[in-house]
């Protein structure tokens, strides 16, 4: 798959103060002050170096599925800092999985502290940056066959990680040609996103625009057309539903799909719920939208 621009080139504390010292000297070794005592002042070094890569989680996938999947990723190829404990090490060597990346073993507690706190990265930690995406038109351009149909995930300013992970592994398992999402409003594909996708980040592609309506006009102009999730509209998504190219827009939790965006819609369309509870969560809207669109495209 052709990109316009590298998919793996995006990059995405303050000081304490002492208000209310003392003028008068300090007994060397005393005191909040880490000047007055080297020994203190080695001492809380490791602790800085520690929340600082904590902080950096963008800068890691973590986790034996997003791992292996980014393993693989041909536009991984050369890149990384592989590093796993000695039993993951056993497995990747035996089952031939590196892909030519180079192993270093590290224990596993050496491995959590690199992490953002409650990281789950079952003995696999690959320190590489995010992937940047691919152009739109690789994504919707062409269709394999006129009338066969496809699916695009449009995100409208979806930012929790956890949300946005478990859309892709819906979009991936569904068939989905890629996501769109905003450049500006959007997590990095990678860190707590790419556990959460169980590797779907590495292997469906994600197109980062600057601006969604016209990302909609310019998919229109490709053949697509776009049905926006809306828990107030009329339609039910089987009756918005046919067997076209299909854009389904997810909005967030919070605002839904903004006036512009929906406006660039098609249709808007509701899942219809006779439970009487009418508040699913993103990530299961995304996978119910899913199956419908492309039972849609089967029957039709």
């Amino acid at each position: 798959m052709s990109s316009k621009r590298e998919r793996n080139d995006r990059k995405k504390a303050e000081k304490p103060s002492f208000k209310g010292r003392s003028d008068k000297p300090r007994e060397r070794g005393r005191g909040p002050n880490p000047a007055a005592s080297p020994t203190s002042d080695s001492r809380e070094r490791p602790a800085r170096t520690s929340d600082r890569s904590r902080a950096d989680g963008d800068n890691f996938v973590w986790g034996r599925h997003p791992v292996l999947a980014a393993l693989a990723n041909p536009a991984r190829k050369g890149m990384g800092r592989l590093m796993v404990t000695a039993d993951r090490a056993e497995e990747l060597e035996r089952d031939r999985l590196t892909h030519g990346h180079r192993i270093e073993v590290v224990d596993g507690p050496a491995l959590t502290r690199m992490l953002p706190a409650g990281a789950v990265h079952q003995g696999m930690v690959f320190k590489v940056q995010p992937l940047e995406g691919v152009a739109l038109e690789d994504i919707a351009d062409p269709t394999p066959n006129p009338g066969e149909g496809g699916v695009i995930v449009m995100l409208d300013q979806l930012t929790d990680p956890q949300n946005v992970g478990a859309i892709f592994r819906s979009a991936l398992a569904f068939g989905a040609k890629g996501i769109v999402v905003q450049e500006r409003h959007s997590p990095a594909l990678a860190g707590a996103l790419a556990k959460a996708s169980a590797g779907a980040t590495e292997r469906l592609p994600c197109a980062r625009v600057t601006n969604l309506s016209r990302a909609l006009e310019r998919l229109a102009d490709l053949g697509w057309r776009a049905v926006g999730l809306d828990g107030s509209a009329e339609q039910t998504l089987e009756q918005a539903l046919d067997a076209q190219p299909t854009v389904l827009v997810m909005g967030s939790e919070g605002d839904g799909i903004r006036r512009l965006v929906a406006e660039h819609c098609d249709a808007l369309a509701r899942i219809p719920m006779p439970g009487g509870f009418e508040s699913l969560n993103v990530s299961n809207a995304a996978a119910i939208s899913l199956y419908e669109c492309v039972r849609a495209q089967r029957r039709d």
